[in-house]
């Protein structure tokens, strides 16, 4: 066996190929991995070829820049929740490395077909959308008229062409218009463009290149070659099991969504609220996974629980929510774009929430980003606090590109400067997610410290702060908190590399059958001989290039910081302040040195 993470290219016969689109020449080429992508999947792969390949002071909206797509190392196999898909680049929002993933039916598709990753190069010509179309039979540029349209229409549009058994990944108009905080939308089971690799603005950079649509129609799964089928089989029903007999990957999630954690982090102090100014919110009730799941129910019609959003899902936390006639309004609405439309503007309309998300999907937003500016707003007083068909009509403005629009449609960052905010929670030009750094330590850390910007799947410390999951961490203070932080952001980055949904992260935390079936699985996948200490090394590889880019491109340790409202604002209950020392910040992520 070839050992593992990194292996040399000639020991692994059944590494998939590199499709590299050249959207300048309009050349289309396919080339075996370089040493440097040879073991590397996902996230690791997108930042293995960021780190390599891009210029870090190149322009992320110039013709420098990658677009990077690669679904992860067990992905188009049989293997539970392992069909997420990874996309790279230089991100126009933290000006570093940036990986967002999405689930949804493309990165399974992209696996079926051989190929370990798409690498868009160069930029399309001035006036003219293309669209990418990947197939058995072959691969090729062409004219896409779906340009003008967000992704509801694009999908529908595309699909007369190319049916609803093939994955779609589309730009809505704030990708065309390269925002800041722009998405790209991945196409689900029914084929819509409800999953989004939505943080850092990577749809800007695909609005940059002229590319509006990308076309996977899937291959055979049963095809991809495994080194030994049966160890893998076994390996795969083991972690399928470790997954649905877990409390929480089992039951919670499928029942009510990851929406589930809203009253776990009210009653800690923990949930921000007007825009970061307190920790709890007055009617979490009303958002909660729980009412999600009674409205679902009790409305009937095309309303569904416990609904999967990709092939092979066994979690199934997207459920689709109805109006109040039964028809589909949208996905539920995670637990993330709850808050940032809820709590954080101080809205309690479920129905309006559901709508936000909704019309970010279509327009081609990230719902944390835009719903951090529209609380900026509020503050500012150009909106109400509360006030959500008020939000809800900017929130339509980026699609308008009006001046307001496209403010909202950069995220809070950009939103904050236009508009002379002091209450700005980001780092590294990205908004924070729906955890409060005072009252969640561990969670902060890992805001401030990851390379991607404040991100909320960078790490799940919150597991050992609020949960009790993997150990016990005080949330109250700074003890312990960056060496936690550091332990799961290793773990995230493998996650992501293995092409993982991240809520597997709640089996791995209690269940070292998980984790052992994993690496099993990825024994039986390459021929590998590698422990569970390989996937940390794994992790640790990922982040190290990450944030070797991100020291090429300008960013230092400064760049590692909160926001320094945190440091002296106190939130309540708990009446705390974010004091993680500055210097164990700056030794999280230098793993030769102790914290």
């Amino acid at each position: 066996m070839a050992r593992c993470p990194f292996p040399p290219a000639e020991s692994n016969p059944r590494m998939a190929k590199i499709l590299r689109v050249n959207l300048s020449s309009q050349t289309i080429s396919f080339s075996d991995p370089p040493d440097y992508c040879v073991g590397l999947g996902g996230r690791g792969l997108t930042s293995a070829i960021v780190a390599r390949e891009v210029d870090p002071l190149a322009n992320p909206l110039g013709p420098k820049n990658k677009l990077i797509f690669a679904p992860g190392l067990l992905g188009g196999t049989s293997c539970a929740n392992s069909g997420r898909l990874s996309v790279g680049a230089k991100s126009p929002l933290t000006m570093g490395a940036k990986e967002s993933n999405s689930g949804g039916q493309p990165g399974g598709h992209l696996a079926s077909l051989g190929l370990l990753a798409v690498v868009i190069e160069g930029v399309g010509q001035p006036g003219q959308w293309l669209q990418l179309e990947i197939s058995p039979e072959g691969v090729k540029l062409a004219p896409c008229q779906a340009g003008g349209l967000n992704n509801y229409d694009a999908v529908e549009l595309l699909q007369r062409d190319f049916g609803p058994e093939s994955g779609y990944i589309t730009i809505g108009r704030a990708g065309e218009f390269r925002l800041a905080a722009a998405s790209l939308a991945m196409t689900d089971l029914d084929g819509l463009p409800s999953r989004h690799a939505a943080r850092g603005g990577l749809g800007a950079v695909m609005g940059s290149k002229r590319l509006k649509a990308i076309i996977i129609q899937p291959g055979q799964r049963s095809q991809i070659p495994l080194y030994d089928q049966s160890a893998f089989n076994q390996a795969a029903k083991r972690f399928a099991k470790a997954l649905t007999e877990h409390p929480v990957c089992g039951h919670s999630l499928a029942e009510y969504g990851s929406a589930a954690m809203m009253g776990l982090f009210n009653e800690a102090g923990a949930l921000p609220t007007r825009n970061f100014s307190q920790g709890r919110f007055d009617q979490p009730e009303a958002l909660s996974g729980e009412r999600l799941n009674q409205l679902t129910k009790s409305r009937g019609g095309q309303g569904r629980v416990a609904r999967g959003c990709m092939t092979g899902c066994v979690m199934r936390c997207s459920g689709v929510f109805p109006d109040r006639l039964g028809k589909r309004i949208g996905k539920w609405p995670d637990y993330e774009t709850m808050w940032a439309f809820g709590p954080n503007t101080d809205i309690s309309d479920l129905d309006a929430v559901a709508r936000y998300d909704r019309l970010c999907d279509d327009t081609g937003v990230d719902t944390i980003d835009v719903g951090a500016a529209v609380a900026i707003l509020m503050e500012a007083g150009v909106l109400r606090f509360g006030d959500a068909e008020g939000a809800l009509a900017a929130v339509a403005e980026i699609s308008q590109g009006t001046p307001l629009g496209r403010i909202l449609g950069s995220g809070a960052a950009i939103c904050g400067r236009v508009y002379g905010a002091v209450r700005v929670a980001e780092v590294k030009g990205q908004a924070l997610p729906a955890f409060d750094p005072r009252s969640v330590k561990g969670q902060g850390v890992t805001f401030a410290t990851n390379p991607q910007g404040a991100d909320h799947t960078a790490g799940f410390s919150y597991a050992a702060n609020i949960l009790g999951l993997g150990g016990e961490v005080d949330p109250l203070t700074p003890e312990g908190q960056a060496e936690l932080s550091r332990r799961t952001q290793v773990s995230a980055a493998a996650v992501d590399t293995l092409g993982l949904c991240m809520f597997v992260s709640f089996a791995f935390f209690e269940s070292p059958e998980a984790v052992d079936a994993v690496v099993d699985m990825l024994k039986a996948r390459y021929g590998w001989s590698l422990t569970r200490a390989d996937l940390d090394s794994l992790g640790q590889k990922v982040l190290a290039l990450e944030t070797g880019f991100n020291q090429r491109a300008g960013l230092t340790s400064a760049s590692d910081r909160l926001p320094e409202f945190f440091s002296h604002e106190e939130v309540g209950p708990h009446r705390v302040t974010f004091d993680v020392p500055a210097g164990e910040l700056d030794r999280v992520l230098r793993f030769d040195e102790k914290i």
